[in-house]
Parts: structure tokens; sequence; C-alpha cells
């Protein structure tokens, strides 16, 4: 087997949360007395930390950044989470993958507990070993320190052997900065010259 450590992105890579995400934005900034868009609007948003998204495209400092984001968990939580699609192919993918002895894991910039419910509620758990996100009251990092953590657990002590598969730029730097071989996916919410 070419890579038997194998690292998938949630949201882009695995499952389609365009929904569930692009309308906990719009409950957030309706919230707040604040311009709301159409959910297509909000497919830059998707995949970069939203702490990050709502400074860059809103403009507001970090602490209103913060209260939006409070906002957006609060629908996010119990609604936006489910309001998601897993992609034509990948329950197949993740079994054959299991089948042939690979360790597969998430590394993802989303809460690891959002991003474990989604994985049980769709099926997908079983297939997947590690879960490296981040914690609720913690900023994202730079995604390298979510896959070198994924690596860690997984015990892959040789990084030329494992693969990082995601949509977004921050899935291909963080990969080249952690020292794997990536595969970038087209499906997803980031373009080829974006990965490129």
């Amino acid at each position: 087997m070419r890579w038997p450590f194998v690292l998938f992105d949630l949201d882009g890579t695995l499952t389609d949360p365009e929904i569930g995400i692009c309308r906990s934005i719009q409950y957030a900034l309706e919230k707040a007395g604040r311009p709301v868009g159409t959910l297509e609007s909000y497919h830059p948003w998707i995949g970069p930390p939203l702490l990050w998204s709502f400074q860059t495209y809103t403009g507001v400092s970090r602490e209103e950044a913060a209260k939006l984001m409070g906002y957006y968990r609060e629908r996010f939580s119990t609604v936006g989470l489910f309001e998601n699609k897993v992609y034509p192919g990948i329950p197949e993918l993740l079994k054959e993958l299991k089948a042939q002895g690979a360790r597969v894991a998430v590394a993802t910039g989303k809460p690891t507990v959002f991003s474990r419910q989604i994985l049980e509620h769709f099926g997908l758990a079983e297939y997947v070993d590690f879960v490296s996100g981040i914690s609720l009251d913690r900023e994202p990092t730079d995604k390298r320190e979510n896959i070198l953590r994924a690596l860690d657990e997984l015990g892959a002590e040789n990084k030329n052997q494992a693969v990082m598969v995601g949509d977004r730029d921050q899935d291909a730097n963080g990969a080249r900065k952690a020292g794997t071989d990536f595969i970038g996916v087209l499906y997803g919410y980031g373009s080829r010259e974006e990965l490129v």
C-alpha cells in the first residue's frame, strides 16, 4: 500500500457542509443585525477558520468576530452539523482503505466534538481511527498541528508513508509543512488554482 496512513479533511472532502455552515453564518449575522447574503456567498467561508472568516469578510474586530462565532455555534451545535451530506463514494472508499489495513484519521480545523458527532451521525466513525480537530475554547491553528497530532496518534513514524486529502489551501500547506504527501480534491470548495 502506497500510504498506510491516510488523513482526510472533513468539510468539503468527506462531507458537504454547505447548508449547515452557511445557514449558521446567516443566523449569526442576522442575530447581530448585520446584512445577510445568499448561501452561495458564504462558500469561501467553508474551510478557513471561521473566526478569521468573520473578521475578514465582515470587517469586524476580533472581539466582535468571537461574538459572531458564539451566535454561529448556537445554531450549528444543535441543527447545522446535521445539515450535511456525505459525498458519493466516500463510505465505500473508507471501507476499502480499512479493508486494506490503512490507518485513517480526520484532520480538521473544526471542533473535535462536532466532527465526531458528524462522523457518527453519517455512519463514517467506524472507519476512522482518530479525529484531530480543535477544542471549543481554542482558536484554530495551522493545519500542520492537526496533521502531526493525527500522525502521532496513528503511530506513523515515517511521514513519507502518510497522505493528507483535502479541498483547500490550508490542507495543502499543512501537508507540506508536516512533511506528508497531499491529494487535492476538486469536488469541494477550493479551486485547482488554490490547491496548486
